[in-house]
Parts: C-alpha cells; sequence; structure tokens
C-alpha cells in the first residue's frame, strides 16, 4: 500500500471520556476492511514498565516531575513504536492516551512527521454516565489494593490533575470533537487528505452492537393478575426462567447486564451475573418500565370498566396516547433512546452485553435497531419465555427471537 495511505490516530480526552472504546471500535472494524490497525495504549505501557504502584493520583500531578518524566518517556516510547509500525506493514497506527495539553499534542505531531495526524477528541460532561464509568473504572486490576470509596477519590483526583491541564483541541490541523456518549460529532477541521476518513467518521458515529442480549424480565405477581407498573417482585415461575436464562447464558460470557431500576428485572439479571465471572449489574432509571399514571398498578378490565375513555384513547392510538400523570410510548422513546446511548457508553465495545426490561421498554429498544412503524411499536411481540439476540454493525444486522429450556 502506498505511504499516502497511512495514518496515524491521536486519541484526546479526560480519564473515562470513553477514548479507549472509540480506539478499540476503530480497530476492529478497520481492520474487518483488511486495513491493518494497531492501538500503543499509554497506560497499558505504563502498567507494564514501572515496577513501582502508579495508581495513586499524585503520580499524575503536573508538577510531580519524576512522574512527569516516566509519562513523558511512555509517550516517546508508543510513539516511536507507532513511527515504526507504519515504516513497515501496518496502515494506521492509534495512539490512546490523554494527550490533553497543547504541548503534548504539538510535540506529537512533529515527531509524526511522516503520514497524515487526525486528532480524535473524547468529551462527555454526563455526570451519572461519568460516575457509573469511574465505578466501572476502579473495578479493574490497578485499584484492587484501595477499598472501592478510596480508588474512586483516587481516580478523580487523577481526573482534577489532568483538568488542570487540559486545552481541549482547536489548532490541530485534522480534528474530530465528538460527544462519546451521543456518537455525535460537535466539531471537525479536516486540513489534509485523510486516508479513510470516510469509513472512521462512519464508525464514530454510529452505534456498534456485537451482541446484545434483549431478555424481557421474569412473571410476576402483576402479569398473573394483568396489572401495569408497581414493583412487583417475582413469582416462583419467574425465579425459575431467571435461573433457566442463567444456565443458558453460563458459558457466554456476559460483563455487564443492564436492567430497569424496578427489582423485577434486578431480580431477573441476579442468577444470571452469579453464573458470570467478573459482571456488574447497572440498573438504569431510562430503561424503567412505562409509567402508567393515573393507571398504576389496576388492570386493562379495571381501566376499561373504571376509566372508559382513557381505555377507548389509548386504543385508538395506542403509540401516542400518554397516560394521565404519565407517558406513552411517544413521550418515553428520547428517555429510552438515552438508556441505550448511556448502555452501549458504559459496557466499552465487549463481544456480548445483556438489557434486562419490560415489555413496553423492550419494544422501544428494539425499534432503536429494527425499523417499524410507530403504531406497529406497541405490538412487538416480547414473550417472556424467549430473548432477542440483536447484532448491529456497519456490515451485519440481525434479530433473533430465542428460546431457552427451562429445564
Amino acid at each position: 500500500m502506498e505511504t499516502t495511505k497511512k495514518l496515524y490516530i491521536v486519541m484526546v480526552g479526560l480519564p473515562a471520556r470513553g477514548k479507549s472504546t472509540i480506539a478499540n471500535k476503530l480497530r476492529e472494524n478497520l481492520v474487518k476492511d483488511h486495513i491493518k490497525t494497531r492501538i500503543f495504549n499509554n497506560g497499558d505501557l505504563r502498567r507494564k514498565l514501572s515496577p513501582e504502584d502508579t495508581s495513586y493520583p499524585e503520580f499524575y500531578d503536573p508538577h510531580n516531575r519524576q512522574g512527569v518524566a516516566l509519562r513523558e518517556k511512555i509517550a516517546l516510547i508508543n510513539i516511536g513504536r507507532a513511527i515504526q509500525y507504519l515504516k513497515g506493514a501496518g496502515h494506521v497506527a492509534i495512539l490512546d492516551a490523554t494527550n490533553v495539553s497543547a504541548r503534548r499534542r504539538k510535540r506529537t505531531a512533529e515527531m509524526l512527521n511522516d503520514h497524515p495526524v487526525l486528532f480524535i477528541e473524547c468529551i462527555n460532561q454526563d455526570e451519572e454516565i461519568l460516575k457509573a464509568s469511574i465505578d466501572r473504572k476502579v473495578s479493574l486490576p490497578e485499584f484492587r489494593h484501595l477499598g472501592k470509596e478510596a480508588a474512586i477519590q483516587s481516580f478523580c483526583q487523577r481526573i482534577r490533575y489532568y483538568e488542570s491541564i487540559y486545552t481541549p483541541v482547536k489548532k490541530e490541523r485534522n480534528l474530530v470533537r465528538l460527544d462519546s456518549l451521543y456518537n455525535k460529532i460537535l466539531h471537525e477541521e479536516i486540513s489534509d487528505d485523510i486516508p479513510y476518513y470516510d469509513l472512521i467518521r462512519d464508525l464514530v458515529v454510529a452505534d456498534t452492537v456485537k451482541n446484545l442480549f434483549l431478555i424481557r424480565h421474569g412473571e410476576t405477581y402483576f402479569n398473573l393478575e394483568n396489572r401495569i407498573g408497581g414493583n412487583s417482585g417475582l413469582t416462583e415461575n419467574g425465579k425459575s426462567q431467571a435461573r433457566a436464562l442463567a444456565r443458558y447464558f453460563r458459558n457466554r460470557k456476559i460483563p455487564v447486564i443492564f436492567t430497569s431500576k424496578k427489582k423485577r428485572t434486578i431480580q431477573t439479571a441476579f442468577p444470571i451475573m452469579q453464573q458470570q465471572q467478573n459482571c456488574a449489574v447497572i440498573p438504569l432509571a431510562e430503561f424503567n418500565e412505562i409509567d402508567s399514571g393515573a393507571c398504576e398498578r389496576m388492570s386493562y378490565a379495571e381501566i376499561r370498566d373504571r376509566m372508559p375513555d382513557i381505555y377507548s384513547a389509548r386504543k385508538h392510538n395506542k403509540y401516542s396516547y400518554i397516560y394521565p400523570q404519565g407517558e406513552g410510548y411517544a413521550s418515553m422513546k428520547e428517555r429510552v433512546d438515552k438508556g441505550i446511548k448511556k448502555a452501549l457508553y458504559l459496557s466499552s465495545n465487549p463481544q456480548n452485553i445483556m438489557i434486562v426490561g419490560h415489555r413496553a421498554v423492550n419494544r422501544m429498544i428494539l425499534s432503536h435497531f429494527l425499523y417499524r412503524r410507530e403504531e406497529d411499536v406497541p405490538y412487538i411481540y416480547v414473550p417472556q419465555n424467549k430473548f432477542y439476540h440483536i447484532v448491529a454493525t456497519q456490515t451485519k444486522k440481525l434479530f433473533q427471537l430465542k428460546a431457552f429450556d427451562m429445564g
């Protein structure tokens, strides 16, 4: 391949903003397109080379000369390795580090002078997501010697040190500023002919789901009475369904399970988590079932008999109808879409993720990936004895309803 078809990508951003997720996503998809790509991650190299513990926050203090020297040394090693990679058979070298100072980026660009350089800055200001992301980060081996609260404080102090020297990308010749939660490009400036740019741009703005297992919670006491809403727990049959799901997925690595904040989804997820290694359950309010407002905890028969106007209006247009003091399919679309974005962000690009939700919510999740006319969304089939397997990438779409053995 000609030298003009070679590229450096330099990641930029504060810790826990999704840089490594984006870098891995780019590498995996570029390689599939026969574009030889390698990631040079400063954190990985630091942990390999340093015999001392570098998880303590003062290591990242810009006034800590020893820490600065070691981090500069690591950056130079990876820059050198990236240059050698592109001198050989490599096509794209991704430098994965914070690179938050303008000085560091200027020096990096000066050294990477044989091929174009594209800076991708990852930005995320969602406090709830940052908190959840930090919770995930401090579960890594680097922080095992600390208690959870101490690890969180340590990591947050590390972020503050980086913030003290942070200058957003602005003067670089080729830059993309990316909202890494919503996969939205906030600003781009391309001055050179950037190889593979159309593909790279498409990859960073697209939702990519390798394997999503979309599960409805097990049977509840409210299900038996045909009641809506509430916070009912699982029946014995529902608990059996959860255990059967756990058996079904025990040989497939599920690093994270997202649920609503309702106990029926958490009760369904718990046995699955117990059969996994290093699996986290993350409840998100965005996946809560549709809020039926004045009709909460009522059966459909009671709504028909006591509130015939509501029953009739909803039957006439189920998608657009909003319960009094509640919501409807149309009005919960925004929060469910946000929940999907959060789940994809927090899962960090694994092979498999799982969402345990509710019937209406799962219909909205399915409609996010699978085209359905609005009027048909409230009728998508979402049983409790089967689950949906979803794959949604640039090159493959799969929607499969699968049964699991109750044993």
